[in-house]
């Protein structure tokens, strides 16, 4: 369907009450029953043609329509800029299009060059002919883009290798490797693939709405998960993903995947692999070629745009490549240890009583306090050990009202002495005595349940058999065992326990 003609009637009414009689906007667009803005657009034509009242009042409308409408046509002995280079120049940190204009004008100073407007608008027009991820300026080394191509490559055992795709925003600078998920894991460890890649790190990075790595795709503020935000602090850089459903945020993410799928993976399609790795090796010369390709209507290919733009403006790698971590809330018991995967690690004890936030790897255990790290340990799988740093032990016994030995020998003997002794055996049998704390409390917590009596009972069955750990006497009062006959006192101390402290080596 044809577009509805202009009326040049009401056009040349716009004009002299403009021009001629010095109305306001406002008033022209009251007086003609139009908007403010179609005014505004009018006397923009109107000032971009070089039109004044005395020519307008003397033209007829079709003049007037063909000086308004068609574009002038360009004079030959105006010196042409590149404006492929200018749009690459417009990516650089602080680049405007008033700089290009001046520098072009001053390398041409004794040719005939466009005023600043013209210069503008035939930039303009040259960027509304390139791609829109093309179009879109991005400035150098600010934006890593990263997404996972939706085809696959099969495998010969039957999985898939998934296709991670990176792309720089400035110089389209483009890397992709296989994984064979898109875990959280693959996320990441593909990322900082890319980042050793390009040699750098950028301010952003800028991946899709992943559930992998997104805790909450808010539409305003997206939250990632720990793990995300861990691998974001490492680098020193931030995690922003797209808006959902907004793929122009992501334009240059979705470009690049679309040009690995059709310069690489489409040639690997006849190819048959055992392994994600030999898929990354036959992808590896392809990727070579694919950011060497000149550009078809920028100056340049995507290597040489990185060099030259991307490159000089990142930040630098980190020292040491990102190690996977997970995150894990504990609580700094009365020994002043935490526990992780059912193994103790001690914390200054200071701490007793705090939430701390575990930061675990495949080798280190990080305890942080408030953001600050506070203890640090190798991981240590045993179950049930301890791995304990001397110097966040006590000097000294802890005030009155703390957890001591001495204190819990005490709170034994108020149930019985057999009680106090099976207290006085669990922390003798540490090689520190707070190591036994958890299992002197679960013991002696055992008197709520079956009462004073009882545990007594059960204390002095279990020192007679010589088996007095919280889960023995926790199995004998779960059984009834000890509604026995109790042993006497002489039956269970020993000269064979003579080497135990007693309670008055706490005191």
């Amino acid at each position: 369907m044809p577009a509805p003609r202009i009326n040049m009637r009401k056009i040349k009414d716009v004009l002299r009450l403009k021009l001629d009689a010095q109305l306001s906007h406002r008033q022209i667009a009251a007086a003609l029953g139009m908007s403010k803005a179609a005014v505004t657009k009018y006397l923009g034509m109107a000032a971009a043609a070089g039109l004044d009242w005395e020519f307008v009042k003397n033209t007829d409308e079709a003049t007037l329509e063909r000086r308004l409408l068609v574009a002038p046509e360009r004079p030959r002995d105006h010196v042409q800029p590149d404006y492929g280079r200018l749009h690459q120049e417009l990516r650089r940190k602080g680049m405007t299009l008033m700089l290009l204009w001046e520098e072009h004008r001053a390398d041409y100073a004794d040719c005939q060059t466009y005023g600043y407007t013209q210069f503008c608008e035939n930039y303009r027009r040259f960027a509304k002919q390139l791609k829109r991820s093309m179009r879109q300026v991005h400035r150098a080394g600010e934006k890593l883009f990263i997404d996972y191509a939706g085809p696959t490559i099969g495998l010969t055992d039957g999985t898939r290798a998934h296709i991670f795709v990176a792309a720089l925003g400035a110089s389209s600078y483009t890397f992709a490797c296989a994984t064979p998920r898109e875990t959280m894991k693959d996320w990441l460890e593909s990322t900082a693939r890319a980042l050793s890649f390009i040699g750098g790190v950028p301010q952003l990075i800028v991946p899709d709405n992943p559930k992998a790595m997104i805790a909450d795709a808010n539409r305003y503020e997206p939250r990632s998960n720990d793990t995300v935000l861990d691998f974001a602090r490492h680098y020193g850089t931030s995690i922003l993903p797209a808006r959902p459903r907004h793929p122009q945020d992501k334009a240059k993410a979705e470009s690049a995947v679309q040009i690995v799928e059709r310069w690489i993976m489409a040639r690997l399609r006849h190819q048959r692999f055992d392994s994600v790795h030999e898929v990354n090796e036959a992808m590896s010369p392809l990727l070579t070629r694919l950011n060497d390709k000149l550009f078809q209507k920028l100056p340049g290919s995507r290597a040489t745009t990185f060099a030259e733009i991307d490159a000089p403006a990142l930040l630098p790698l980190p020292l040491q490549r990102y190690e996977m971590a997970h995150f894990k809330t504990v609580k700094v018991h009365i020994d002043y240890h935490v526990e992780v995967e059912r193994h103790r690690y001690s914390v200054p004890h200071s701490l007793v009583g705090q939430v701390l936030e575990a930061r675990i790897t495949t080798s280190v255990v990080e305890l942080m306090h408030r953001g600050q790290r506070i203890a640090s340990h190798a991981r240590n799988s045993r179950q049930g050990g301890f791995t304990t740093t001397a110097a966040h032990m006590p000097a000294a016994h802890r005030a009155q009202m703390e957890w001591t030995p001495a204190r819990l020998i005490h709170w034994g003997t108020s149930i019985g002495p057999a009680t106090a002794e099976a207290v006085t055996r669990l922390m003798a049998e540490n090689r520190h005595p707070e190591h036994g704390y958890r299992a002197c409390l679960g013991l002696l917590a055992l008197a709520k349940r079956y009462g004073k009596v009882r545990l007594e009972a059960a204390c002095m069955l279990a020192l007679q058999i010589g088996a007095c750990q919280y889960r023995h006497v926790r199995d004998i009062l779960t059984n009834n065992r000890d509604q026995n006959a109790p042993a006497t006192t002489s039956e269970w101390v020993s000269p064979d326990h003579a080497h135990v402290r007693g309670p008055g080596y706490y005191q």
